[in-house]
């Protein structure tokens, strides 16, 4: 069981990870740093939207509109946490 603990913690950090890379996307894109022009770009603001967008859409649905700031990837980052430690807690190593 203690396997199965581990592989679900690796997953939800990893995940976390690959939301934090889409917020950083995001902002160089939104500042021009980088450009959407470019296919590598393109491709990989692309994959991280489609792996980020299914659990951030129905937390944007919760959130107030607070003026073009999104902070509903801060919000799943800190769910993915709770679930995370909520699993170390029922299933103490």
């Amino acid at each position: 069981m203690q396997s199965l603990l581990h592989l679900i913690s690796a997953v939800i950090g990893i995940y976390i990870w690959v939301i934090f890379i889409q917020v950083i996307l995001s902002w160089l894109i939104a500042f021009k740093v980088i450009n959407l022009q470019n296919q590598f770009v393109y491709t990989l603001s692309n994959v991280f939207y489609r792996l980020t967008e299914p659990a951030l859409q129905p937390i944007r649905r919760f959130m107030p509109n607070l003026g073009g700031v999104d902070i509903s990837p801060v919000i799943l980052i800190l769910l993915l946490y709770f679930v995370q430690n909520l699993l170390h807690e029922y299933w103490p190593a």
